[in-house]
């Protein structure tokens, strides 16, 4: 059977360019786990990447019109809004080749009903992990069998009513063949590859569990397994970084440390780099000194919060002592992580950020430009399928823009950390405008860019720090206050990025302005 595998185009938001991914970079191999598990029973499958490649949804139809494929399945990522392009896009390939048409992914998985119903051409979605629903699917369509029982979907009935059927999960991932990866997946840099699915940890913000279902909360691949796919790959392609995009790299305990240090003895002999994410309450001495040895180079840890209240809503199950630990920890080891960190939750109070602040300036956490204006930031994204969207839902707090949607938002318990946040969003939505071509590759950086970024961080830290003892001495930001507050700070961000002039070298100039040329 001809299959096709479709990664959607995607548009860029600028208000919505710095918040985290709405779908984990471990789903990024789902279209290549389901495109080998086809491979190996016969099917004639192709990845087509709308996304990376930046194709047009014209270009794809084209694709989809020389292949003729008998069954399509589509990678629907969420990204901050309803996606009417693609839903009608769907509908035109439905109408003009007829092919079956499945939808997969988390933002599938976790609003089955939601794609369903916004979608008639969608004829089923593939809940959680899609590898063997995939295979079961296909063989049942090319025999021409009733699809509508296939364990792992959600379907309608004659009557329009949606029924969801799970799978359990694969229990044995080291049965699985190796992911098929594109020449677009190459062409990132790092080569993405998965080591286990699923965490163990069961943060209210978080959607993982919900994804995978019923099972065990955390599964892992052998360190033999994974480095059969890692010596593969360096034989074919000779890359040598790679990046762990498993949710929760270590796994619970005296067994998740034992495999890691197996694994790191592994790669060792490889002469590779990689990087991982993990639980701050993972991070240990020994072992992260083992991956560090076998070439470990970059980590996420989840933060969250500096402090303790917050962390226990969170579900965190951490404390902020295994934060600051585990930062010590791995930079006694060289290693300066990437932090998760959500300053603004619903609930927090002016304590709560003055606790988070002084959290981030003890760790040194707010040196560093990119890190400063994400941390400064962030606020708690509440999705569909995490406990806190259903908390808030119960509290009658939830605010979404259609009944079922699948982001939602929460007004703040204190309105001056919501005044707070609302003027920190949008002065970092300025800055990573203006930086968005430096930070994203497309621009190579400039004289002195060291000097203007300390500037630019710390004047962010400044309208942080003042604003902040403003509220807290009980003061109320009018709006012409608060706007007065935002244009100063982007003023001062604007100039701290100038280019000034070097000798022979022509006049300065500002990366907003360096960005308005060039896209002119």
């Amino acid at each position: 059977m001809k299959i096709l595998l479709i990664e959607h185009p995607r548009s860029i938001n600028p208000d919505r360019c710095n918040d985290i991914a709405n779908t984990p970079l471990s789903s990024c191999l789902l279209s290549g786990y389901a495109a080998a598990a086809l491979r190996s029973k016969g099917h004639d499958v192709e990845i087509l990447e709308g996304f990376l490649d930046q194709l047009t949804y014209d270009q794809i139809a084209s694709v989809i019109n020389a292949v003729k494929p008998s069954f399509v399945g589509v990678h629907m990522v969420y990204h901050w809004k309803r996606d009417e392009a693609l839903y009608n896009f769907i509908t035109r390939i439905k109408a003009e080749f007829s092919p079956y048409i499945a939808a997969y992914g988390y933002f599938p998985t976790i609003a089955p009903e939601l794609v369903l119903q916004e979608c008639a051409a969608i004829d089923s979605v593939l809940l959680g992990e899609p590898d063997e629903t995939f295979v079961e699917l296909a063989e049942a369509l090319s025999s021409i069998r009733d699809t509508r029982s296939i364990k792992g979907t959600a379907v309608r009935d004659e009557s329009g009513k949606i029924h969801r059927q799970q799978r359990e999960l694969v229990k044995e991932l080291d049965s699985l063949p190796f992911p098929v990866r594109t020449e677009a997946l190459y062409r990132i840099g790092e080569v993405n590859i998965l080591g286990s699915r699923g965490c163990y940890g069961r943060c209210t913000f978080c959607y993982i569990n919900g994804f995978y279902g019923q099972g065990p909360v955390w599964r892992s691949r052998s360190p033999e397994n994974i480095i059969a796919e890692i010596d593969g790959i360096i034989a074919a392609k000779g890359k040598r970084d790679f990046y762990f995009t498993d949710p929760n790299f270590f796994g619970p305990g005296k067994r998740g440390q034992e495999r890691a240090l197996s694994l790191a003895s592994l790669l060792k002999k490889r002469n590779i780099t990689f990087g991982i994410e993990g639980r701050v309450n993972d991070i240990h001495d020994n072992t992260i000194e083992a991956l560090a040895d076998a070439g470990l180079r970059n980590i996420l840890i989840g933060l969250e919060s500096g402090n303790n209240a917050a962390l226990n809503r969170m579900n965190k199950m951490t404390t902020v002592q295994q934060n600051e630990t585990a930062l010590q920890i791995l930079r006694k080891h060289g290693i300066e992580p990437n932090v998760g960190f959500i300053m603004f939750e619903p609930d927090s109070s002016l304590p709560d950020i003055r606790a988070n602040f002084e959290f981030l300036g003890r760790n040194s956490l707010l040196k560093n430009l990119p890190v400063t204006a994400n941390v400064l930031y962030h606020h708690q994204i509440v999705l569909k399928g995490t406990p806190a969207y259903q908390a808030l839902a119960a509290k009658g707090t939830l605010v979404t823009p259609f009944p079922g949607a699948y982001e939602g938002t929460a007004a703040f318990s204190s309105a001056e950390v919501g005044a707070l946040a609302s003027i920190m969003r949008q002065i970092t939505n300025f800055l990573f405008e203006c930086m968005s071509d430096i930070w994203s590759g497309r621009m190579i950086d400039g004289f002195d860019s060291h000097e203007r970024y300390a500037k630019a961080n710390n004047h962010l830290v400044g309208v942080f720090d003042a604003t902040l003892r403003s509220l807290e001495s009980g003061e109320t930001l009018s709006t012409d206050e608060t706007d007065s507050i935002i244009r100063n700070a982007c003023k001062e961000i604007k100039q701290s990025l100038t280019v000034k002039e070097q000798a022979g070298h022509g006049a300065e100039a500002d990366f907003c302005s360096l960005r308005e040329t060039r896209e002119g």
